[in-house]
C-alpha cells in the first residue's frame, strides 16, 4: 500500500523493486552459497544513485529524505537482505562523514563514494563491546597532527570491500567515545577472515585489529568525547532502514507463499482453497502491512526531526514480523521449504539477523521503555 507515499517516493519505489527482481533476485541463491557478494549489482546500485542516498546534492547525492530512504531499503531487501545490509551501512558512513567531517574531508570522500567507490563500513562493536558501545577499548593518541589508533573491531560488515571506515575510539584515555575516518588501505589496519553466518552470507563479515593505525588529525569526525551522541543520532537512521529491510524480506516471503499455495496442489486442489492456508496467509499479510506503515510512521516522524522511540519500535515489530513471515513460509511449503532449491529456506536464515543488528530486540524495548518512563 503506497498512497502514503508521494509520487516521486513511489516512482523510485517501483524502479528499485524492478531492479531488485530483475538484477538481485537471480544472483542471489548463488551469491549465498558462494559466500561471495555480487559486485555487479553494488554497480547497478551506483548507476541508480542509490549508493549516494545520505550524500548531499552538492557533493553529488541524492541527498534522500527518511520515507525514501526506508522505501529504497524494503525494496532493495526485497532482492536480497545482503546487498541492502551492505548499502545502509555504506549509507551510515557517508552520514557520518557528510554530517560531521570537516569541509574539506567532505570534498576528498563524498563524491567518489556516492559514485559507489570506496564502499563504507562502520566501526562501533568490539569483542567486548556490543549492545554497550561505551566499553569498547580501541584507543586513540594525539602525536602532532595526527592521531594512531589501536584495536579490535568485530562484527564490520563491507568489511573486505571497505575504502572509509568510520571508526570510534577512546581519545587519550578520556572515557567518551570520538569518531574516526580511516582509509581503507591505511597502515597498520589488518582485515580478519570473513564470519561464517546462518543467514545473510554474501555480506561479508570480518573483524578489523588497528595497530598503530595513524590518520591526519582532520580524519577526527567528532569533537573528543562526542561520538557516541553522534553515532546513536545517525544510528536512529541505522534502524529504519533495518525495518524497512525487515519489511522487505517479509514482503518477498509472503510472494512466495502465495505463489506457491496457488500452484501446490493437495487433496485434489491448490493448498490455496483450504481454509487454514488462507488464514495463514492473511496474518501473514496483516502482519507485514503493519510493519511497513509503523516503519513509514517512524520515517515520516524522522523527517520532522524526531522519531528515536519510533525508529526503536520499527525495527523491533518489523524485525520479529519478518522472521514469523518467512518461517510461516518455510511451513507453508512444507519439505520443499526446508531445502536450497526452494528459496525461501534463505529468507528465514536471513530474516533472524533483522533482530539482531544495529541494536537487538531486547535493546529496542529498553530504549522504548526508556522514552516512556520520561
Amino acid at each position: 500500500m503506497d498512497s502514503d507515499l508521494t509520487d516521486e517516493q513511489a516512482a523510485v519505489g517501483d524502479v528499485v523493486r524492478e531492479f531488485a527482481r530483475e538484477e538481485i533476485r537471480p544472483l542471489a541463491a548463488e551469491a549465498d552459497r558462494e559466500e561471495t557478494f555480487p559486485e555487479t549489482v553494488w554497480d547497478g546500485l551506483a548507476d541508480l544513485d542509490l549508493t549516494g542516498l545520505t550524500v548531499p546534492e552538492e557533493y553529488g547525492g541524492y541527498d534522500a529524505d527518511p520515507v525514501t530512504y526506508a522505501v529504497v531499503n524494503e525494496a532493495v531487501a526485497g532482492g536480497m537482505l545482503a546487498v541492502a545490509t551492505a548499502l545502509s551501512v555504506h549509507c551510515l558512513a557517508t552520514a557520518c562523514i557528510a554530517e560531521f567531517a570537516g569541509e574539506g574531508v567532505r570534498e576528498e570522500w563524498l563524491p567518489e563514494m556516492a559514485e559507489g567507490r570506496p564502499v563504507g563500513a562502520f566501526a562501533l562493536s568490539e569483542p567486548g563491546a556490543g549492545s554497550n558501545p561505551a566499553e569498547m577499548t580501541t584507543q586513540a593518541r594525539k602525536e602532532g597532527d595526527a592521531y594512531v589508533l589501536d584495536g579490535e573491531k568485530q562484527w564490520i560488515t563491507n568489511g573486505n570491500r571497505a575504502g572509509a571506515i568510520v571508526c570510534f575510539a577512546k581519545v587519550d584515555g578520556d572515557d567518551g567515545v570520538t569518531q574516526f575516518l580511516i582509509p581503507g588501505d591505511v597502515d597498520g589496519l589488518s582485515v580478519g577472515d570473513p564470519e561464517e553466518k546462518l543467514g545473510l552470507r554474501a555480506s561479508d563479515t570480518t573483524s578489523l585489529t588497528l595497530d598503530g593505525v595513524r590518520v591526519p588529525a582532520e580524519y577526527r569526525l567528532t569533537p573528543v568525547g562526542d561520538g557516541l551522541s553522534a553515532a546513536f543520532h545517525v544510528l536512529t537512521d541505522g534502524r529504519i532502514a533495518i525495518a524497512a529491510q525487515a519489511v522487505g524480506v517479509a514482503s518477498h516471503a509472503l510472494e512466495e507463499a502465495r505463489g506457491y499455495a496457488g500452484e501446490r496442489e493437495q487433496f485434489g486442489g491448490p493448498i490455496g482453497d483450504i481454509q487454514s492456508v488462507q488464514h495463514t496467509l492473511a496474518e501473514m499479510a496483516t502482519e507485514t502491512e503493519a510493519a511497513r506503515q509503523l516503519t513509514r510512521y517512524a520515517a515520516r516522524r524522522r523527517a520532522d526531526g524526531e522519531g528515536a522511540m519510533a525508529a526503536s519500535m520499527a525495527k523491533y515489530f518489523a524485525s520479529e514480523t519478518a522472521t514469523e513471515v518467512a518461517g510461516e513460509a518455510v511451513q507453508l511449503h512444507g519439505g520443499y521449504g526446508y531445502v536450497t532449491e526452494g528459496g525461501v529456506e534463505r529468507l528465514y536464515r536471513d530474516a533472524k539477523i533483522t533482530e539482531i543488528y544495529e541494536g537487538t530486540t531486547q535493546i529496542q524495548k529498553t530504549i522504548i521503555a526508556r522514552h516512556l518512563l520520561e
